[in-house]
């Protein structure tokens, strides 16, 4: 597992482009392009339900912009991780406190640049493609019911582009009683990578040959990310369409006053919550560029037919917005900022108006204001303080929840494997976590390891998994029965070997004794008839 000591070179630009399409009402993806972070959200269920569910996936991810900068790999890919799993928590609470937002949920899929690696966290069936040295590759697999169905060879990668049940999504973060952890990945960054994440809306119409070429020979960023969306509309697309683009680049001197820096963009529908994200990352935030042009398709001019819009004119993109973090925020409201070195204007008590800061009132006013700023600030301060405080104690309590959790669950399970030699059942499953084992041996059988054929072997070395000690004994039960039977069967064999040759011994020894008679007898018939002739002469 790679670590954090080494000091990184390796930047990272990425832009975004999201757009809702030619047929739905609202863009229910959402995008985050950082120097830290990029990540890509599409939403599912209803109207509401989608926005809301890809928003708080980005909330809770956004922190990581901010978080990853000390460069520690691992630290990067378990908060990575905890993240994705308590923006489902977040998900699950808020559909069960508002029954509207019932059945809501979103796909995941996100990558940091750490310490001079990509750490991917995924869940769903969104993609990230990265092209390295001018050849693109599928970073990730779909967690869905066609990709299921090539995996297993009954369907081809072509028919699952038209497959009925296409968009069925087997993992996903939301109100659904399913495996909620992400698929984590870590890889050696390199200059020049360039990544790709992508909605359904664009990789369910665009070769991965299409992706590839646009990704190669279009340099610019924006533009890249602008082409491809215009695609992905233009060739049909009848989802909401979302594309982030981040390239890794190589500082020459990583000393440098002027280190490469962007604000970072959010995309689709977490671009409403621009504030909030500003005040997670403590630093500006701006919406994505509008996709510039593309959705003349036929498609497109169809949808606006149905709506009763012109097809030709063009909907009217709304203009990209930048937000502060609350701190700015709060300075640049109504209360005066005295660092700016505005002076108070006083009302005397004699009526006259004074903006003189050698008048007593005045610089008493001054000394007020300023004593009230660092009154304030030292109350910001110890609030922040407190905050922090609280935000590690959450997080140490959350990653001690998880472990727990973890670790509990996995004393529900069971499973059959090797024990010293010897055929076990193990409480727990065959893993471990940062070298802490995640099983104890509970009952040790009387079988060999080394009695057994090897393909049993081998399932006993990855450990044979059930959900009961029951299904576990009961199995180690069907193994020993079935090497008693091998055992038996091996012994009448043996058996009927011993007495085929026993019997070909007799059957030899008989022949054997049949040719001395035989042999015997013609000497004696010989001896006889030389006897015979004697007596005659």
């Amino acid at each position: 597992m790679p670590t954090s000591t080494a000091s990184q070179q390796l930047f990272m630009y990425s832009t975004v482009v999201s757009d809702v399409g030619t047929v739905r009402s609202n863009n229910q993806d959402s995008a985050f392009a950082g120097e830290h972070l990029i990540a890509i959200c599409d939403g599912m269920g209803g109207h509401a339900g989608g926005d809301t569910a890809s928003t708080i996936a980005i909330r809770s991810l956004a922190h990581i912009e901010q978080d990853n900068v000390d460069g520690d790999v691992q630290v990067i890919s378990h908060m990575m991780a905890t993240s994705v799993m308590a923006a489902h928590d977040a998900i699950v609470g808020k559909a069960k406190r508002e029954r509207r937002l019932a059945g809501m949920g979103t796909t995941v899929t996100s990558v940091a640049l750490v310490a001079g690696y990509w750490v991917l966290a995924h869940i769903g069936d969104s993609r990230a493609y990265l092209l390295h040295d001018g050849h693109l590759v599928r970073m990730t697999s779909d967690h869905s019911y066609v990709q299921h169905l090539i995996d297993t060879g009954r369907i081809s990668e072509a028919e699952a582009r038209n497959h009925p049940q296409r968009n069925v999504v087997m993992r996903v973060l939301g109100d659904f009683d399913i495996d909620s952890r992400p698929d984590i990945a870590i890889r050696k960054a390199h200059p020049g990578d360039r990544w790709l994440l992508c909605s359904d809306g664009l990789c369910g119409v665009l070769e991965d040959s299409t992706l590839e070429e646009v990704l190669s020979t279009c340099a610019d960023q924006e533009e890249c990310a602008q082409r491809l969306v215009s695609m992905a509309l233009r060739a049909g697309s009848t989802d909401n369409v979302t594309a982030v683009i981040a390239d890794a680049t190589l500082a020459l001197d990583a000393d440098a006053f002027d280190l490469p820096h962007q604000t970072p963009l959010i995309g689709g529908a977490a671009s409403a919550s621009l504030e909030t994200i500003a005040d997670i990352v403590n630093e500006p935030v701006a919406s994505a560029p509008p996709l510039r042009e593309g959705k003349q398709s036929p498609a497109a001019r169809a949808a606006a037919l149905r709506s009763g819009k012109d097809p030709n004119e063009e909907p009217k993109q709304p203009e990209q917005r930048v937000a502060q973090p609350s701190s700015v925020r709060e300075d640049n409201g109504d209360r005066v900022n005295t660092d700016t070195g505005e002076i108070p204007i006083v009302q005397k008590r004699n009526g006259r108006i004074s903006a003189d800061p050698n008048d007593p009132e005045v610089a008493k006013a001054i000394r007020n204001e300023h004593i009230e700023e660092r009154k304030t600030k030292r109350s910001r301060k110890f609030r922040n303080r407190i905050i922090t405080i609280l935000i590690i104690i959450l997080v140490l309590l959350g990653v001690a929840g998880v472990g727990v959790g973890t670790y509990r669950w996995s004393q529900t399970k069971y499973y059959i494997g090797d024990n010293n030699g010897k055929v076990a059942i193990f409480q727990g499953v065959p893993t471990s976590i940062f070298g802490a084992k995640l099983s104890h041996a509970v009952t040790d059988t009387n079988m060999k390891t080394s009695d057994l054929p090897p393909s049993w072997r081998e399932q006993l070395d990855q450990g044979i998994s059930f959900d009961t000690y029951g299904e576990a004994k009961s199995h180690t039960r069907l193994i020993k029965k079935q090497l008693n039977d091998a055992k038996r069967k091996q012994e009448a064999k043996q058996q009927e070997k011993a007495e085929a040759e026993q019997k070909a011994k007799d059957e030899a020894a008989a022949k054997q004794k049949q040719q001395e008679e035989a042999a015997k007898k013609a000497a004696d018939q010989a001896a006889q008839t030389n006897k015979s002739g004697g007596d005659k002469s």
